[in-house]
């Protein structure tokens, strides 16, 4: 095996393009990166990179080797990273972008305030991704009350109905009842594994609808959000989600029904990490947060 150090300073050159960045970054002197990156190629018999004046550029060698070790490289840190943070201050959030955009950030000064000694990670989960493969203290999902290996608590029920811009409606036909939206341009959420709640919306409103002017197709919730606020089309929000463009007129509910979702957003935790300190305060916070927003 090679040395880590020669790893990390072919790495690191490899991505800055230069033996003095390099050096800067990893804190050597260039004489030191070069010897390390010497050491590399003559346990590779290989040339690394090519060096003309100023420029460092990697060989079809060089390339083709970091393809193969940098994932190898960023596993190590996010397993060191995780099983050393477990016990510190450090509390790493996987959320949806969607909810992360419209709830989490937004509340998130009054977390910090609350618990300035809690050090925050964000990172963003996509819906195809396997909670069991990615590393959290808390993960913030959405689905029914179903989590075998995770402990789960509902942050708060969830309604769905449509929405849109007031500029929207003003421009366009009447929209009195639920027929009247085969006159408008439809936002819809729909994915190999996300569909919307279009269909349970309008059968619920007693609606028979057979097309729609014209349908908008995302496939993540947070598309959708950005097209209806961006005028172009009604969309079904959640209302956990829509909340506050509501409140500040941003958007508007043609109708008064609202369907409630048997899905919601879940916090999420492994049984092993549920009982850290960081954990316990980060949930007893969030629910309480999200309780009173909805009591508003």
């Amino acid at each position: 095996m090679p040395p880590l150090s020669a790893l990390l300073a072919f790495e690191a050159t490899a991505r800055l393009q230069s033996f003095t960045r390099a050096a800067g970054e990893l804190k050597l002197t260039q004489t030191a990166v070069s010897h390390r990156i010497k050491e590399l190629e003559t346990i590779l018999s290989v040339q690394l990179f090519t060096r003309k004046q100023s420029a460092t550029r990697l060989t079809d060698e060089g390339r083709t080797y970091l393809e193969c070790i940098r994932p190898a490289l960023a596993q190590i840190a996010a397993a060191t990273e995780s099983v050393s943070s477990v016990h510190d201050n450090r509390l790493t959030i996987a959320a949806l972008f969607a909810f992360s955009a419209k709830c989490l950030s937004p509340a998130l000064h009054e977390f910090r305030r609350q618990h300035p000694h809690i050090e925050l990670r964000l990172t963003p989960l996509s819906p195809t991704d396997r909670l069991e493969q990615r590393d959290f203290d808390v993960a913030i999902w959405h689905g029914a009350d179903e989590w075998r290996d995770f402990d789960a608590q509902r942050i708060v029920d969830e309604e769905i109905f449509p929405v849109c811009t007031p500029g929207l409606l003003s421009g366009g036909p009447p929209l009195r009842t639920p027929q009247d939206l085969c006159h408008y341009p439809i936002v819809r959420t729909v994915s190999p594994i996300i569909t919307d709640d279009w269909t349970v919306w309008l059968d619920q409103a007693g609606a028979r609808v057979d097309r729609f002017a014209s349908e908008i197709y995302c496939e993540t919730v947070s598309f959708s959000l950005n097209s209806i606020l961006d005028g172009l089309g009604v969309g079904i929000g959640r209302s956990v989600l829509v909340h506050d463009d509501l409140a500040r007129g941003r958007l508007v509910a043609p109708f008064a029904l609202r369907c409630a979702s048997p899905a919601a957003y879940q916090l999420l935790s492994r049984p092993e990490r549920s009982a850290l300190p960081k954990v316990q305060l980060f949930k007893r916070w969030l629910l309480a947060h999200f309780s009173k927003t909805s009591a508003r």
